[in-house]
């Protein structure tokens, strides 16, 4: 029987996914109809008519994409569970159980998985698709150029400031909107359709990869959806996923940020495997970190293993 604490919706699973579907579609739409306009009025630049974006658009995108995520991915979700499901919040949040031990261990985890998988995010960014395919992988790696030319514009913060602007919009807005979207609304209510968690947790974490329109990054995002999906698995506790992509993206904004003031010399945009060594510590560690978390939670009640669907 599916679990009350975790129910974000009365309607049948596939109407309830279409309704979150309408939500999100819509969401984005006022947000950028909030944004834009915004954007042009703070920053006195339209970011619509921008073919070949300079460092002079850094923040204005930044603060486009700042409003439409905090509208779309928050504001709206919010709004649906909880005006137009009628259903509260904090069961999403409201279990506790070793919640401090556990944000330590899934703060470590997103450090060191990223470099555990990158070889396969090296391998996923190189590529080849089969002849017959062309058309497609052309298509996919202009569409790549495109978001890399972007992010490369919106990440060249070089101050203080831009970098707390670039953490509040990176890690703060996406870690809670992205994680209450797709674990809290699409994963839940998978598995309350199909009965069955693993399909639920590489469904939405397919989803999540899929809707950032990323091909050659996509298998790296796949699997990081899908360790956000288990760690809220087996938590029952969105805070503990928020924490984790919090981390893994804050990471990388701080990478970035030590890298134009030039203190590092490392592009955490260029996609390169670490080292093999570092990469198979890695792996051990992120192994032992996510056994850690499971085990606090093995038999805990209200928690995955007291869960009989």
């Amino acid at each position: 029987m599916f679990s009350q604490g975790t129910l974000i919706s009365d309607r049948t699973p596939v109407w309830s996914l279409l309704r979150i579907t309408i939500t999100l579609l819509t969401g984005i739409l006022a947000g950028s109809f909030v944004a834009i306009p915004l954007a042009a009025y703070v920053y006195g630049i339209d970011v619509t008519y921008n073919d070949n974006p300079d460092l002079s658009m850094a923040m204005p995108l930044l603060f486009t994409q700042g409003v439409v995520s905090f509208i779309s991915f928050i504001v709206f979700p919010i709004i649906h569970i909880t005006a137009l499901e009628h259903k509260p919040l904090t069961p999403l949040v409201d279990r506790r159980l070793h919640l401090t031990q556990t944000l330590l261990l899934v703060a470590l985890l997103g450090l060191v998985f990223p470099i555990a998988i990158s070889p396969l995010a090296e391998w996923n960014a190189n590529l080849k698709f089969p002849e017959f395919m062309g058309s497609f992988e052309q298509w996919a790696r202009q569409q790549e150029d495109v978001l890399a030319q972007m992010t490369d514009v919106v990440t060249s913060f070089s101050t203080i400031g831009d970098l707390l602007i670039a953490l509040l919009v990176m890690a703060v807005f996406a870690g809670i909107g992205e994680e209450l979207v797709f674990r809290g609304m699409i994963q839940n209510e998978l598995w309350r359709g199909t009965n069955n968690i693993h399909l639920a947790i590489w469904t939405s974490a397919f989803v999540f990869s899929a809707i950032h329109l990323q091909f050659f990054g996509f298998v790296p995002r796949l699997l990081l959806g899908a360790l956000f999906g288990y760690l809220y698995y087996w938590s029952g506790n969105l805070i503990v996923p928020i924490a984790a992509h919090f981390v893994n993206n804050a990471f990388g904004v701080v990478m970035r940020y030590l890298y134009n003031i030039k203190a590092i010399s490392t592009d955490v945009e260029e996609v390169d495997s670490a080292p093999w060594s570092l990469v198979v510590i890695c792996i051990v560690l992120a192994g032992v970190l996510l056994y850690q978390v499971r085990k606090l939670y093995l038999n805990a009640p209200g928690t995955a293993s007291d869960k009989s669907y």
